[in-house]
């Protein structure tokens, strides 16, 4: 069974897209996978339902902040249908995204088992009720460490199988029986104006039975809260905002449902002295007057602290940049590297000796005067 996917990788946006966004990535999935469009195709099918899933919370104002905070497992119990009308939006904002479907409706309800929402036994993709749900971790690192890739240990807390009952929930002993709220459907009807609103049933939780005696030690659960630390591997070349998931690190499933992932969203730090542009760093360095007029070998020392030696060509101008190829950020997985872009900054001194006033006075009478803006070029202006 296939891991749940985060809902931000599943419309391809970024967490930062607004909602004109998401909708316009929902569109171009949902014409894609639409049934109409695949007749008898199960993984377009389930494409569908998960881009329809991922695009019900996160155009929802309320669910969008809680899965960013908490992920899946914050989402848990809220209910797939919109909070306001008891029915997903991403069905009723269906026709203002494809200019309406008189068959949307009835495909739609053979999809998600009769209902609009999408935390029921059937709703939203092909997931057990007995999986774990997804975990997310933010991680803040260095921007050196991004760069050059680090390990990090990191400590969260996250539902295990209890090994009393093996993630059954039931004593010794138990037994399992239909739920007698549901009748075993997993789902319970609710009237909402002229709609009857399928909803997950509270008694079972959609798994459409209940156990006699629940385990003493994790109360029926299956499950318990336990604090991991782990080790993870950040490679190098990693971007702010990027999504590390581990597969099978979230939540224990129970009665043989998979365990979800442990999403790492990683936040990187500023530095002081660099920055990046995709594979290429950047810096500023300062240098004297004489330096630029005459030329000089400088040496600095780049994020790795490496040190560099750059000649600086004589006549350089202010705010140029200097290319040294091969000393910028590592292509992940690969040997190659982006450039180091190092920016001049030549320093006009506030203060000068009498020896640099006389020499500077000297200078001056050798110069060629010159005060029409004609005469400058785009270069010197840049």
């Amino acid at each position: 069974m296939s891991a749940k996917r985060d809902y931000y990788e599943v419309l391809g946006v970024d967490k930062n897209a607004d909602k004109d966004a998401i909708k316009k990535a929902y569109r171009k999935l949902a014409i894609q996978y639409h049934p109409d469009r695949n007749p008898g195709d199960k993984v377009a099918e389930e494409k569908f339902k998960e881009a329809t899933e991922a695009y019900e919370v996160l155009s929802d104002d309320q669910k969008r902040p809680i899965y960013d905070q908490y992920g899946f497992a914050g989402l848990e119990g809220m209910g797939g249908g919109d909070a306001g009308g008891g029915y997903s939006h991403a069905f009723h904002d269906f026709s203002d995204l494809f200019g309406g479907s008189s068959g949307f409706s009835d495909i739609f309800e053979n999809l998600f088992g009769g209902g609009f929402g999408f935390g029921g036994s059937s709703g939203g993709r092909s997931r057990s009720n007995n999986d774990g749900a997804s975990l997310r971790y933010d991680l803040h690192i260095d921007f050196k460490e991004a760069v050059y890739g680090c390990k990090k240990d990191i400590t969260f807390r996250r539902d295990e199988q209890c090994p009393d009952c093996h993630g059954t929930g039931g004593a010794a002993g138990s037994s399992v029986k239909t739920c007698p709220s549901c009748g075993g459907r997993g789902q319970v009807g609710r009237s909402s104006g002229f709609f009857v609103v399928q909803q997950t049933c509270p008694t079972c939780h959609g798994k459409g039975t209940v156990i006699d005696k629940p385990c003493a030690s994790c109360r029926g659960t299956g499950v318990f809260a336990k604090s991991t630390t782990m080790s993870v591997k950040i490679p190098a070349g990693v971007e702010n905002g990027r999504r590390l998931s581990i597969h099978g690190m979230g939540n224990a499933g129970t009665h043989g449902g998979s365990a979800g992932d442990l999403i790492i969203v990683v936040n990187v730090r500023s530095d002081r002295y660099f920055e990046r542009d995709g594979h290429d760093l950047y810096c500023a360095v300062p240098i004297s007057i004489s330096q630029a007029i005459l030329g000089a070998t400088i040496e600095i020392k780049n994020l790795d602290e490496k040190t560099l030696s750059i000649k600086v060509p004589a006549g350089t101008q202010h705010g140029k940049f200097l290319r040294i190829r091969d000393e910028g950020v590592p292509f992940e997985g690969s040997s190659r590297k982006g450039d180091l872009y190092v920016k001049i900054m030549v320093q006009i001194p506030s203060k000068l000796s009498r020896q640099q006033i006389a020499a500077m006075e000297a200078f001056a009478a050798l110069e060629k005067p010159t005060s029409s803006p004609d005469l400058l070029t785009r270069e010197s202006l840049g």
